[in-house]
């Protein structure tokens, strides 16, 4: 049985580019570090947007390009991705919140080899990461899945909160 680490869009856009926030600063660290000694694998996730970003319903909603692939928002954090290359490990491309293409790895992962903890960390705790734990734990209902709070960053201090008291409903761990 194994533990498995997603790191969800640890990318400059959400860091310290165009939505970034103090707080998603201050989470980098403790990321390179959980990462750094973490036993099992470990995946990425990458918001990816396009060109037509503010043609999107997302970008309707937050007009504010972000993630445009290839550029250099996009990219995740330079710790981190020598840490992702170095483990070899596999990233999802997402084009919105929750990657449905994750929880179909973690599912046939869980099929091969069962899966003894899911744990996830990273940006934002009230968008992305909320919305893959939740995939997560509807994908894989009997497995555990967490979440490190002082790993993860909302888009306010309030809407982090918010988002991981939601969390604990769900029947999501907070560590």
């Amino acid at each position: 049985m194994e533990r498995y680490l997603i790191v969800v869009d640890m990318q400059k856009d959400f860091i310290d580019g165009s939505l970034g926030t103090a707080e998603a600063v201050s989470i980098v660290e403790a990321v390179n570090r959980l990462v750094e000694s973490w036993e099992g694998p470990v995946a990425f996730t990458r918001d990816t947007h396009f060109e037509n970003y503010m043609e999107t319903q997302e970008g309707r909603n937050l007009p504010v390009p972000h993630c445009i692939y290839g550029t250099e928002g996009w990219q995740l954090e330079k710790g981190l991705q020598a840490q992702c290359d170095a483990r070899k490990s596999i990233i999802f491309d997402k084009p919105t919140f929750g990657s449905t293409e994750l929880s179909a790895f973690l599912a046939k992962k869980h099929e091969e080899d069962p899966i003894d903890e899911i744990v996830l960390v990273g940006l934002c705790t009230d968008i992305c990461v909320i919305s893959n734990a939740l995939l997560a734990k509807a994908t894989l209902p009997e497995v555990p899945v967490a979440v490190v709070a002082e790993c993860c960053a909302g888009v306010t201090p309030e809407s982090h909160s918010r988002a991981l008291e939601a969390m604990k409903m769900c029947q999501i761990n907070v560590k």
